[in-house]
């Protein structure tokens, strides 16, 4: 008897879409969208490139989101799960159209693994499933310990994020806090912005926990209001 799926938003948070995505390299959308879709070469692999908190898995679980969202098959994976047995793992997935593959870092240095997802790679590439990576820096850059492997890696389409500018955090605070009915005034965004770093995880977290003590308190979110729940640990 085959497993009813979840609803896309309960696999894919809805703030993780490729449209919600601020501040992307030029043309970096538009290909994972021909991916999610399709339309591109599916031997084309993608590997996401920068340090914690800049949105790869973001653009990961929005690309599996559109594929879905196209009538199409997608898995993600966070390589962290499933280090030492990692063949296993990555031949549960077979039958997707694009598996997306986050954290690679992980499993730099365990040969098993290593050895694993090079002959999956060679695989999907000749089934014609599309591979998405992200690891925190270039594959000879993250201790990878098996040659070919570091080679199939270098091959992929590269996609380098940096961390949000003061701009680009302001419209990721707006965008959520809109799709949560949440009121930001400006004053308050300002306030914020001097105070938070530029994790988008610990940005949508924050605004969580706001949404939270606003509620709680049923006030709206002002400065004072700011000052009161982060800097006395309240909410």
């Amino acid at each position: 008897m085959s497993v009813p799926q979840l609803p896309l938003a309960l696999r894919y948070p809805p703030d993780q879409r490729l449209d919600t995505f601020v501040q992307a390299p030029a043309g970096a959308l538009e290909h994972l969208r021909a991916l999610a879709d399709g339309a591109a070469d599916a031997r084309d692999s993608v590997y996401l490139a920068g340090p914690a908190g800049v949105g790869k898995t973001h653009l990961l679980l929005a690309t599996c989101a559109a594929t879905e969202a196209a009538g199409r098959r997608a898995a993600y994976l966070p390589l962290m799960a499933a280090t030492g047995r990692m063949r296993d793992a990555l031949e549960s997935l077979e039958g997707n159209h694009l598996i997306a593959l986050d954290g690679l870092d992980a499993i730099a240095g365990q040969r098993e693994d290593e050895v694993a997802l090079f002959d999956v790679h060679n695989r999907a590439r000749a089934a014609g499933v599309v591979l998405l990576y992200a690891a925190r820096d270039i594959p000879d850059a993250i201790g990878l310990g098996l040659p070919d492997l570091r080679s199939r890696l270098g091959q992929c389409t590269r996609i380098t994020l940096s961390p949000l500018d003061e701009e680009g955090r302001r419209e990721v605070l707006r965008q959520r806090a809109q799709r949560r009915g949440v009121v930001l005034e400006d004053a308050a965004l300002d306030w914020l912005l001097k105070r938070v770093g530029r994790d988008l995880g610990g940005l949508t977290a924050l605004l969580d926990k706001l949404d939270r003590a606003s509620l709680a308190a049923q006030r709206r979110i002002t400065v004072p209001f700011l000052r009161q729940t982060l800097e006395r640990g309240e909410g």
